[in-house]
Protein backbone atom coordinates (compact mmCIF):
# COMPACT_ATOMS: atom_id res chain seq x y z
CA UNK A 1 0.00 0.00 0.00
CA UNK A 2 2.61 2.46 0.98
CA UNK A 3 4.92 1.78 -2.38
CA UNK A 4 1.48 2.34 -4.29
CA UNK A 5 1.30 5.82 -2.91
CA UNK A 6 4.81 6.61 -3.20
CA UNK A 7 5.13 5.65 -6.50
CA UNK A 8 1.69 6.18 -8.22
CA UNK A 9 -0.11 8.85 -6.11
CA UNK A 10 2.27 11.55 -6.43
CA UNK A 11 1.51 11.63 -10.41
CA UNK A 12 -2.80 12.45 -9.61
CA UNK A 13 -2.38 15.74 -10.88
CA UNK A 14 -0.73 14.40 -14.19
CA UNK A 15 -3.22 11.58 -15.25
CA UNK A 16 -6.23 14.09 -13.98
CA UNK A 17 -4.81 16.75 -16.56
CA UNK A 18 -4.30 13.80 -19.43
CA UNK A 19 -7.70 12.41 -18.78
CA UNK A 20 -8.79 16.41 -19.25
CA UNK A 21 -7.60 16.63 -22.40
CA UNK A 22 -8.77 13.17 -23.52
CA UNK A 23 -12.15 13.51 -22.98
CA UNK A 24 -12.72 16.99 -22.64
CA UNK A 25 -15.78 16.92 -19.54
CA UNK A 26 -14.34 17.26 -15.70
CA UNK A 27 -17.07 15.01 -14.24
CA UNK A 28 -15.78 12.10 -17.09
CA UNK A 29 -11.98 12.77 -16.46
CA UNK A 30 -11.96 12.69 -12.42
CA UNK A 31 -14.14 9.12 -13.15
CA UNK A 32 -11.51 8.20 -15.62
CA UNK A 33 -8.79 8.85 -13.17
CA UNK A 34 -10.92 6.76 -10.12
CA UNK A 35 -10.93 3.85 -12.84
CA UNK A 36 -7.18 4.33 -13.48
CA UNK A 37 -5.86 4.21 -10.15
CA UNK A 38 -8.52 1.56 -8.90
CA UNK A 39 -7.01 -0.81 -11.73
CA UNK A 40 -3.18 0.15 -11.04
CA UNK A 41 -3.98 -0.20 -7.03
CA UNK A 42 -5.76 -3.73 -8.21
CA UNK A 43 -2.84 -4.57 -10.42
CA UNK A 44 0.20 -2.85 -8.71
CA UNK A 45 1.88 -6.63 -8.58
CA UNK A 46 2.50 -6.09 -12.39
CA UNK A 47 3.98 -3.01 -12.15
CA UNK A 48 8.05 -3.14 -12.73
CA UNK A 49 9.51 -1.39 -10.03
CA UNK A 50 12.42 1.18 -11.28
CA UNK A 51 10.23 1.60 -14.69
CA UNK A 52 8.09 4.74 -15.96
CA UNK A 53 4.98 4.81 -13.51
CA UNK A 54 3.83 7.72 -14.93
CA UNK A 55 3.87 6.09 -18.33
CA UNK A 56 2.37 3.04 -17.02
CA UNK A 57 -0.67 4.85 -15.55
CA UNK A 58 -0.91 6.48 -18.52
CA UNK A 59 -1.34 3.07 -20.15
CA UNK A 60 -4.19 2.42 -17.96
CA UNK A 61 -6.09 5.39 -18.70
CA UNK A 62 -5.36 5.06 -22.25
CA UNK A 63 -7.21 2.20 -22.63
CA UNK A 64 -9.79 2.38 -19.37
CA UNK A 65 -10.72 5.65 -21.87
CA UNK A 66 -11.06 3.91 -25.10
CA UNK A 67 -13.56 1.06 -22.71
CA UNK A 68 -15.52 3.74 -21.96
CA UNK A 69 -15.64 5.53 -25.19
CA UNK A 70 -16.62 2.05 -26.27
CA UNK A 71 -19.90 1.15 -23.66
CA UNK A 72 -20.84 4.67 -24.54
CA UNK A 73 -21.55 3.03 -28.16
CA UNK A 74 -19.33 5.95 -29.42
CA UNK A 75 -16.63 4.77 -32.15
CA UNK A 76 -13.36 3.98 -30.68
CA UNK A 77 -10.88 6.28 -32.61
CA UNK A 78 -8.68 5.09 -35.11
CA UNK A 79 -6.33 6.49 -37.66
CA UNK A 80 -8.97 6.98 -40.28
CA UNK A 81 -7.63 8.73 -43.14
CA UNK A 82 -10.84 10.37 -44.35
CA UNK A 83 -10.93 11.82 -40.77
CA UNK A 84 -7.06 13.29 -41.02
CA UNK A 85 -8.06 14.77 -44.50
CA UNK A 86 -10.74 16.35 -43.60
CA UNK A 87 -9.26 18.03 -40.12
CA UNK A 88 -6.49 19.13 -42.78
CA UNK A 89 -8.52 20.91 -45.42
CA UNK A 90 -10.80 22.44 -42.49
CA UNK A 91 -7.24 24.08 -41.83
CA UNK A 92 -6.07 24.22 -45.55
CA UNK A 93 -7.43 27.75 -46.37
CA UNK A 94 -4.56 29.47 -43.92
CA UNK A 95 -1.84 30.71 -45.52
CA UNK A 96 1.50 30.95 -44.15
CA UNK A 97 2.48 29.00 -40.58
CA UNK A 98 4.15 29.43 -37.22
CA UNK A 99 7.63 30.12 -37.55
CA UNK A 100 8.44 29.02 -34.02
CA UNK A 101 5.13 27.54 -32.40
CA UNK A 102 6.46 27.48 -28.91
CA UNK A 103 7.63 31.05 -29.02
CA UNK A 104 4.73 32.20 -30.50
CA UNK A 105 2.72 30.56 -27.84
CA UNK A 106 4.45 32.43 -25.31
CA UNK A 107 4.04 36.10 -27.28
CA UNK A 108 0.81 35.97 -28.95
CA UNK A 109 -1.84 32.99 -27.12
CA UNK A 110 -2.74 32.44 -23.53
CA UNK A 111 -3.87 29.13 -22.08
CA UNK A 112 -7.81 29.48 -23.12
CA UNK A 113 -6.76 29.52 -27.13
CA UNK A 114 -4.45 26.42 -26.66
CA UNK A 115 -6.89 24.37 -24.95
CA UNK A 116 -9.63 25.01 -27.71
CA UNK A 117 -6.89 24.82 -30.62
CA UNK A 118 -6.30 21.25 -28.92
CA UNK A 119 -10.04 20.20 -27.96
CA UNK A 120 -10.08 20.22 -31.78
CA UNK A 121 -7.52 18.12 -33.02
CA UNK A 122 -9.03 14.74 -33.49
CA UNK A 123 -8.16 12.61 -30.67
CA UNK A 124 -5.52 10.60 -32.55
CA UNK A 125 -3.76 13.50 -32.77
CA UNK A 126 -5.04 15.02 -29.93
CA UNK A 127 -3.43 12.44 -27.29
CA UNK A 128 0.46 12.26 -28.79
CA UNK A 129 0.63 15.89 -28.71
CA UNK A 130 -0.70 16.21 -25.57
CA UNK A 131 1.71 13.53 -24.56
CA UNK A 132 5.16 14.35 -26.04
CA UNK A 133 4.38 18.31 -25.66
CA UNK A 134 2.49 19.02 -21.95
CA UNK A 135 3.60 15.37 -20.45
CA UNK A 136 6.41 15.17 -21.71
CA UNK A 137 6.45 11.93 -22.99
CA UNK A 138 9.67 10.42 -25.10
CA UNK A 139 8.59 8.48 -27.95
CA UNK A 140 9.22 5.20 -27.04
CA UNK A 141 7.01 5.70 -24.12
CA UNK A 142 4.21 7.03 -26.07
CA UNK A 143 4.61 4.09 -28.15
CA UNK A 144 4.19 1.85 -25.27
CA UNK A 145 1.20 3.81 -24.15
CA UNK A 146 -1.05 3.90 -27.30
CA UNK A 147 0.47 0.55 -28.21
CA UNK A 148 1.67 2.22 -31.57
CA UNK A 149 4.53 1.46 -34.10
CA UNK A 150 6.98 4.41 -33.31
CA UNK A 151 6.66 5.66 -36.68
CA UNK A 152 2.93 5.95 -36.35
CA UNK A 153 3.78 7.85 -33.19
CA UNK A 154 6.13 9.97 -35.11
CA UNK A 155 3.50 10.60 -38.11
CA UNK A 156 0.34 11.31 -36.03
CA UNK A 157 3.10 13.69 -33.31
CA UNK A 158 3.88 15.32 -36.70
CA UNK A 159 0.50 16.01 -37.90
CA UNK A 160 -1.32 16.72 -34.82
CA UNK A 161 1.51 19.68 -34.35
CA UNK A 162 0.87 21.23 -37.83
CA UNK A 163 -2.78 21.08 -37.08
CA UNK A 164 -2.19 22.60 -33.85
CA UNK A 165 -0.28 25.55 -35.60
CA UNK A 166 -3.04 25.94 -37.84
CA UNK A 167 -5.24 25.89 -35.37
CA UNK A 168 -3.87 28.67 -33.21
CA UNK A 169 -3.32 30.57 -36.19
CA UNK A 170 -7.16 30.40 -37.33
CA UNK A 171 -7.77 31.57 -33.74
CA UNK A 172 -5.22 34.62 -33.66
CA UNK A 173 -6.28 35.90 -36.77
CA UNK A 174 -9.96 35.45 -35.29
CA UNK A 175 -9.10 37.87 -32.64
CA UNK A 176 -7.62 39.97 -34.76
CA UNK A 177 -10.67 40.13 -37.01
CA UNK A 178 -12.84 40.40 -33.84
CA UNK A 179 -10.35 43.28 -32.29
CA UNK A 180 -9.64 41.16 -29.49
CA UNK A 181 -6.47 40.14 -29.87
CA UNK A 182 -4.48 40.21 -26.79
Amino acid sequence: MREFEDQALVHLDRVFHLALRLTRNRTEAEDLVQETYLRAFRHFDQFDPGTNCRAWLFAILRNAFLNQVKRQGREVPGLDERELERAEAELADVNGTIESPEEELLKRVVDADLVAALDQLPLIFREVVVLADVEECSYKEIARICGLPMGTVMSRLSRGRRLLRRGLEILTRERRRLGTAR
